[in-house]
């Protein structure tokens, strides 16, 4: 899909003359899908642990909500308002990981009794009318910028993303000498250095672009904090792994040892915080708290996690994977409404791109299904005779996988 969206990118680029591609719209891009892309890092989560959550739209709908009558009619400061907001979303969140784990009520059915309560809650708090203006501090977290010059190049972002990309590049190298010191396969050094290069190359003439206008607005200094973190804790954390092995099997989950009720708990709870989060940046980029927020933000969320590669039996999945597939589907929003086309057409062309993304899915899983690749290692254990020492199994290919359908 990484492919798939600097494709879309090239397509668009060509379609608009060069429009797509130039620092407002890039900035404007940010900002437009900041709140679907908090949505699908924690909609991943959920998705990995083979389960779903239908109420996130209507979660961004209530936080903003109260949030915006905390702001105007109770008078509470921004610094107040923020964190009530986030612990508001976790506690939607704990009623219904509630049911999910503990209950057994399956997340499909509790999510969407939540996406009517939070609905009907909103409708009620808000008493069918929307409310604005909010306090600028507020509509800063949406629409401010880091400071520094704003003549020419902005030196912050630059320097940004210069660590960006050095810390990259640093992960890229540390897997590498990881693998080699482990027996594991590695790519040849030129792929290594390649790849390496077009990162540099890649996050440089992006973060060029974004300082060339006004800089890196705050909310996407906010998406990078997000999706760093998120990573590092699905990659590199028991708790990732633990979130993994209770999609790929809970049961199995269960039998090691890991408590999978409050995996899945936490899961929720975590997916209530981001919405908060996702309302909050909505509540303040549209300046308003209105009854109609947050519509179609769970099916949009959703999308850009299947797309970026989860899983519908659970189990598969990453961070980077949900932001890639809520940039395709926030590129094709964008470059599509460049061009003209109308909503008709744009709701058409997404949905036709989440049905191809899910086939993709199935029919690779389908091809590769049959065979698990061996480790050096636990080859020589199954195999230990070598090639033409006689204790070959007639389970073990020529490729080196176990065939796990014999």
């Amino acid at each position: 899909m990484a492919i798939a969206l600097v494709a879309i990118i090239v397509l668009f680029q060509v379609l608009t003359g060069g429009l797509l591609l130039t620092p407002l719209n890039i900035t404007n891009l940010i900002m437009q899908n900041s709140y679907i892309l908090i949505l699908a890092i924690g909609m991943m989560l959920v998705i990995i642990t083979g389960h779903i959550d239908l109420s996130v739209g209507s979660v961004v709908a209530f936080t903003g909500a109260v949030s915006a009558i905390m702001l105007t009619s109770w008078g509470l400061p921004t610094l107040v308002v923020v964190p009530a907001a986030l612990l508001l979303g976790a506690l939607i969140g704990a009623w219904q990981g509630f049911w999910i784990a503990y209950v057994g009520v399956p997340a499909f059915i509790v999510t969407l009794a939540g996406m009517l309560i939070f609905r009907g809650a909103t409708l009620a708090v808000l008493g069918g009318e929307s409310i604005a203006p909010l306090p600028q501090s507020l509509r800063t977290i949406a629409s401010g910028f880091l400071p520094g010059q704003t003549e020419g190049p902005h030196p912050p972002t630059l320097v940004l993303g210069a660590l960006g990309a050095a810390a990259i590049v640093w992960i890229q190298w540390r897997s590498r000498i990881r693998s080699r010191s482990r027996g594991l396969p590695v790519p040849p050094m030129a792929a290594t250095v390649a790849g390496s290069v077009v990162v540099v190359v890649a996050v440089m003439a992006f973060t060029y672009s974004v300082a060339a206008h006004n800089g890196l607005p705050l909310v996407g200094l906010l998406l990078v904090t997000l999706i760093a973190g998120y990573a590092f804790v699905m990659r590199s954390t028991t708790m990732g792994r633990r979130v993994y092995a209770v999609g790929g099997s809970e049961r199995a989950a269960a039998l090691s040892g890991i408590r999978t009720k409050r995996v899945t708990f936490w899961v929720f709870v975590n997916m209530g915080v981001l919405s908060a989060l996702a309302g909050l940046v909505f509540t303040a980029r549209l300046n308003a708290a209105t009854p109609g927020a947050g519509t179609m933000f769970e099916l949009d969320a959703i999308a850009a996690a299947f797309i970026g590669g989860a899983s519908a039996a659970g189990g598969v999945g990453s961070v980077v994977g949900a932001v890639i597939g809520a940039l395709v589907m926030g590129v094709l929003n964008n470059g599509m409404s460049l061009i003209g086309l109308g909503v008709d057409w744009q709701q058409l062309i997404k949905g036709l791109v989440l049905l191809l993304a899910v086939a993709f899915d199935i029919y690779n899983k389908r091809r590769v299904g049959g065979t698990a690749p061996i480790l050096p290692g636990l080859r020589s254990r199954l195999w230990p005779g070598g090639p033409g020492g006689g204790g070959e199994p007639d389970r073990v290919s020529e490729e080196g996988s176990l065939d796990l359908n014999r």
